[in-house]
């Protein structure tokens, strides 16, 4: 017998547009355009000969039908869904997206060594600070640097304010490393200036400065009661790795963290005048659906990656 089904371009438009109650949200999720989220509604009206939405000034609201319809439909693509999840499992893949930071200056060239030690599973790495949205991004696994909802930092801790997720909706996270900073130059940048044995002998050097964590030299020379300290000038770069390289070329002083520096096979080429590590409030995480981070090979990924540092 023949299935009288809705198109599944339509259903899924109307699911999207229901979930975010916008058919703006839902264009951007869908990689389509507004317009074409309300065409394909309509359509899917049409073939229902109800409405779904209750078009108002600015916004919209599902009509009771269209609430009772959505629960209907969820249902059925969330079905649709673990089918396919399951039957893609038999081929085993994981989509990982890794920060820039940490990803250019060491993690990118061991990730050859996960790819011998599991060749079973077929990995996809991208590169990315912003927040993830697993579904929108086709990402099962991220690792990213942030604080997690619901826990108290020390305000007097250098401060990490970067969004990790976009909704922490059955997203959870697994601890990976703590983030410490410190100082870390060239040992030909203190040939020509001289040894660093006070924070006040930073004053002949320049400091480095990585704008999206601004706070690491103020938190750090806090730390130190070496807040009058300014450096013999200023260089402000966009990301960490391109102050580490700053930093290698002796440009200057960087502030960085420990585990962007440390695990990179560099002792000749960058050391640390101070011993002490100052911590940070926030930490490294893999993040993922919480039903992801229990599969096996986010298992078999997370213990690699703790070995790694």
């Amino acid at each position: 017998m023949k299935r009288n089904l809705p198109p599944l371009l339509a259903l899924r438009a109307f699911e999207a547009a229901a979930r975010h109650l916008s058919f703006s949200k839902a264009g951007e999720e869908l990689n389509v355009t507004q317009a074409a989220i309300s065409r394909q509604i309509k359509i899917l009206e049409t073939f229902l000969n109800h409405s779904l939405f209750n078009r108002l000034t600015r916004q919209v609201e599902l009509t009771p039908f269209g609430k009772s319809y959505l629960a209907a439909a969820a249902s059925a693509l969330d079905t649709v869904e673990q089918a396919t999840r399951e039957i893609m499992t038999q081929h085993r893949s994981l989509a990982v997206s890794i920060l820039p930071s940490i990803g250019s200056l060491w993690l990118m060239e061991r990730m050859t060594g996960f790819a011998c030690a599991y060749p079973e599973i077929e990995m996809h790495i991208s590169s990315s600070m912003e927040p993830v949205d697993f579904k929108r991004h086709n990402i099962d696994l991220a690792v990213r640097l942030g604080k997690l909802p619901g826990q108290s930092y020390d305000p007097s801790l250098p401060q990490i304010d970067f969004k990790m997720v976009e909704d922490w909706s059955d997203v959870g996270a697994i601890h990976l490393w703590d983030d410490f900073i410190a100082p870390v130059c060239s040992p030909k940048l203190l040939e020509k200036f001289g040894p660093i044995e006070t924070p006040e002998d930073l004053n002949r050097y320049c400091l480095i400065y990585n704008s999206r964590r601004p706070d690491c030299w103020p938190a750090w020379l806090k730390a130190n009661d070496a807040c009058a300290v300014t450096g013999s000038g200023r260089l402000e770069v966009s990301h960490s790795f391109i102050a580490a390289k700053a930093a290698r070329e002796g440009l200057g002083i960087a502030c960085l963290s420990s585990i962007e520096i440390e695990p990179w096979s560099l002792s000749d080429q960058l050391v640390r005048p101070f011993a002490d590590y100052v911590q940070s409030a926030g930490a490294y995480y893999l993040v993922g659906s919480r039903e992801r981070l229990a599969a096996p090979d986010a298992k078999l990924f997370h213990d690699w990656l703790i070995a790694q540092y």
